[in-house]
């Protein structure tokens, strides 16, 4: 095993990931990054007046499950 060699191969894929992705977010992305946000904030009140009273630019309807909330 060529010691070096390796070590280049890994710098090289250091690189690769290090480099910003440029690539449109699709639909699919831009509803998962809204549920994955939708699931941190849950919790919170204020998301939740936003998601009752506030305004909202999403095409799909916000849904929130709150049957771990109500105890």
């Amino acid at each position: 095993m060529d010691i070096e060699r390796v070590i280049s191969e890994i710098e090289s894929l250091e690189r690769i990931f290090e480099a910003p992705d440029n690539r449109p977010l699709s639909p699919s992305d831009i509803c998962a990054a809204n549920r994955q946000h939708d699931e941190r904030q849950a919790h919170s009140p204020w998301f939740r007046l936003w998601q009752r009273y506030g305004v909202c630019c999403r095409t799909e309807s916000p849904i929130i499950n709150l049957g771990e909330l109500e105890r």
